[in-house]
C-alpha cells in the first residue's frame, strides 16, 4: 500500500491540475483548476483542440472583441472541466475571473454563465463547483448561489474569520491554503524551512477544520496549496485535500504509514469560541491578520495576471483581438 492509498482511506483526494493526463494517472475523486493551471495546460500541444473549440464558440456568440475574448476564456475553462469530468467520478471546480472578486453581482452573473455552458453540454450542475475568492463580496455571492442549487468552492482562504463567514454562507466547500501561509512565515522569520508539525499552514487548516466540525457546519474543508508531502500527511483526515501531480507521485512512491490526524468527533470537544459573523467583524479581523490580508490580495493579483497571460496567448496564437 502506498501513502496515496492510505490517504484515500481518511480523505477524499482531489487533483490540483488542468492536465488531463495527470488526472487519468492518479485517479482522484474530484479535480480543481485555476487560471494558473489552465494557462500551463493551454501551452501543451495536446490541448490545442480545446482552445480552438472555445475560440470558435466565442467568435460565433460574442458581439464585440471584448465580449468574444471574455466568452472564449470562460468557454475554455468549461471545456477543460468537461474533459476532466469524463475521468473523475465526482466534481470539478471552475474559477470565476479574479478581477470580479470584489463585485458580488458580477460574480453571480459569471457563475450563471459557467453553469449554463456546462448544462448546454448535459453536465449536471451538481458536478460543478464554482470557485470564488474568499472576499466578503465573494462570500455573499456564494451565499446567493447556494440557494439556487449552484455549489461553490471558496478559495484563497487564509484565516479563521474567512472560514467562519464561508461556513455561515452555507457554501459547499472551502479551500484553505497551506503552502502560501508557510511561504509568508518563512519569509517573515527569515528561515528556509519549518517542520510540518510546526507548519503555520497546517495549524491554520487544522483550526478551521476543528471550528467547522465543532459547530456542525455542513461546509466541507479542502486543504490546498501544498509545498511538500509532509504537510499533506499532517492533514490526513481532512474532508478533502487537493494535491498537485508532483506530490501525488511522491505519495504514490512512498510506503511510509499514514495515521489519521484530523477527526470530526474529536473536534467537537475542542475549546473554541464561536466568532461574530457580520461585515464589520470580517473586515476588521481580516485587516488585523497581516498574512491573510497580504496573501489574499497577492492571490487575486496572481490569478488575474495569469488570466491576462492566457488572453494574450490566445490573441497571439488564435487570431483574436487583444483586449
Amino acid at each position: 500500500m502506498s501513502q496515496l492509498d492510505d490517504l484515500k482511506k481518511f480523505t477524499t483526494v482531489v487533483a490540483d491540475t488542468g492536465d488531463i493526463q495527470s488526472i487519468q494517472e492518479f485517479k482522484p475523486t474530484d479535480a480543481t483548476t485555476n487560471p494558473t493551471l489552465i494557462m500551463k495546460a493551454a501551452e501543451m500541444p495536446e490541448y490545442k483542440d480545446l482552445i480552438i473549440s472555445a475560440v470558435e464558440y466565442a467568435t460565433k456568440n460574442g458581439s464585440n472583441d471584448e465580449e468574444i475574448m471574455d466568452l472564449c476564456i470562460t468557454k475554455l475553462f468549461v471545456r477543460f472541466g468537461m474533459e476532466i469530468l469524463k475521468i473523475v467520478p465526482g466534481r470539478v471546480s471552475t474559477e470565476v475571473d479574479a478581477h470580479l472578486s470584489f463585485d458580488t453581482k458580477a460574480t453571480i452573473d459569471k457563475a450563471h454563465q459557467i453553469i449554463k455552458l456546462y448544462e448546454e453540454h448535459g453536465i449536471d450542475r451538481k458536478r460543478v463547483l464554482i470557485k470564488i475568492a474568499s472576499t466578503y463580496e465573494g462570500i455573499q455571492a456564494a451565499k446567493q448561489l447556494e440557494t439556487e442549487g449552484i455549489h461553490c468552492n471558496l478559495t484563497l482562504l487564509f484565516s479563521l474569520t474567512q472560514a467562519a463567514h464561508v461556513a455561515e454562507a452555507n457554501a459547499t466547500l472551502m479551500s484553505p491554503f497551506v503552502g502560501r501561509i508557510l511561504d509568508w512565515h518563512k519569509k517573515e522569520q527569515g528561515v528556509d524551512s519549518i517542520p510540518a508539525v510546526d507548519d503555520p499552514g497546517v495549524h491554520s487548516v487544522t483550526g478551521i477544520y476543528q471550528y467547522l466540525k465543532k459547530f456542525d457546519y455542513k461546509t466541507q474543508v479542502m486543504g490546498a496549496s501544498f509545498r511538500n508531502k509532509d504537510e499533506i500527511t499532517e492533514l490526513a483526515g481532512c474532508d478533502l485535500l487537493t494535491i498537485s501531480p508532483a506530490l501525488l507521485k511522491e505519495l504514490e512512491q512512498s510506503s511510509d504509514p499514514i495515521t489519521q490526524k484530523l477527526n470530526a468527533e474529536e473536534a467537537k470537544n475542542a475549546a473554541i469560541d464561536k466568532l461574530v459573523i457580520d461585515e464589520l467583524h470580517f473586515r476588521w479581523e481580516l485587516n488585523e491578520d497581516a498574512m491573510a490580508t497580504e496573501k489574499l490580495a497577492e492571490g487575486i493579483r496572481s490569478f488575474n495576471a495569469d488570466t491576462n497571460k492566457l488572453r494574450e496567448f490566445i490573441a497571439k496564437n488564435y487570431n483574436l483581438a487583444k483586449v
